[in-house]
């Protein structure tokens, strides 16, 4: 017989999914273990500079590579020397996620099962939406943050004439015309002398279907032995690897208009850490109330190094 339950309450997957082997320590880790490989955001920043982040409020410092000057060598000539200096970046740890749920006591002791790697699984699979979606976010994201030769329509530090669409008049972006559109993106990176290696792009899922639909079903192309448009994969494109996002935003500036994205893993730095991990009885009920704090900030610090689009589908 079943342990009657307040209609209120629910058991259900989340209230027994405790078991008796839950290690609060042990789930955080696998947490961390399974939040980065799923997300967008941890593709396409850098996650160089976390150090040790204790809590909310914490800044960590970024360390810039300084440029060298190179000059022309006589014979015989005596040398200039130059003193480098790199000024850090500071990324502030200004946001944080967390979860709160109970794990009641009958649950716990009537359940064998060890569901650590489901919950791990799932509430990554959370964290990530909410971070990406952040991340990606019209007004508090890094919308607008890439250098004004790397968008819009006068796009190009040396061409300038490349057009990226604007928000009073974004591009119109067709599958016939979605290559030439990501060729585009590549050139605008290649005029900032951005590295060919690890490059990305965020496509919304619609764009990334046009992309499918594209020239790109010839394999040739894409420097693949599998037809694109056969498999389903979309892979490198054009030096880009390609990553399709929901959590892109629509209805940007005015009108029905869409943004994606190019760039370099050194435009965005990153930091997160799992900084809290705990359970306490509960005071409502006969249970343990598991919850978890993720901090986190994120910051455009070489924004010659992204590249954006601002769109309609023709």
């Amino acid at each position: 017989m079943a342990y009657p339950v307040d209609g209120g309450y629910g058991t259900g997957y989340s209230a027994s999914a405790a078991g008796s082997k839950f290690i609060p320590e042990i789930w955080s880790g696998k947490l961390l273990v399974k939040f980065y490989p799923s997300t967008v955001f941890g593709a396409i920043c850098n996650t160089d500079y976390e150090g040790e982040i204790s809590s909310m409020g914490d800044k960590v410092y970024i360390r810039q590579t300084p440029d060298t000057t190179i000059l022309s060598y006589s014979i015989g000539q005596t040398l200039t020397t130059e003193k480098l200096t790199s000024t850090p970046v500071e990324l502030l740890i200004d946001k944080g996620k967390y979860f709160a749920f109970v794990i009641d006591d009958v649950d716990r002791y009537q359940s064998d099962l060890a569901l650590v790697e489901d919950w791990s699984q799932d509430s990554a699979e959370q964290m990530k939406i909410s971070i990406d979606s952040d991340l990606l976010a019209e007004t508090t994201g890094i919308q607008g943050l890439c250098v004004a030769a790397n968008r819009e329509a006068t796009a190009g530090a040396i061409s300038g004439d490349i057009n990226l669409g604007t928000g009073a008049a974004p591009l119109s972006v067709t599958k016939s015309t979605i290559m030439d559109v990501i060729v585009d993106l590549g050139v605008v990176l290649d005029e900032q002398n951005i590295p060919e290696s690890d490059r990305w792009l965020v496509l919304p899922a619609k764009l990334a279907g046009y992309l499918k639909k594209s020239d790109l079903r010839d394999a040739s192309l894409a420097g693949d032995g599998t037809s694109i448009f056969r498999n389903g994969r979309i892979g490198m494109v054009d030096r880009f690897t390609v990553y399709v996002s929901n959590n892109l935003p629509s209805d940007v500036d005015t009108g029905t208009n869409y943004v994606a994205y190019a760039g370099h893993p050194k435009a965005i730095s990153f930091a997160s850490q799992m900084v809290n991990m705990e359970t306490l009885r509960a005071e409502s009920t006969f249970g343990d109330i598991v919850r978890g704090l993720n901090v986190y900030g994120f910051k455009v610090t070489k924004p010659e190094a992204m590249a954006e689009l601002k769109f309609t589908y023709g």
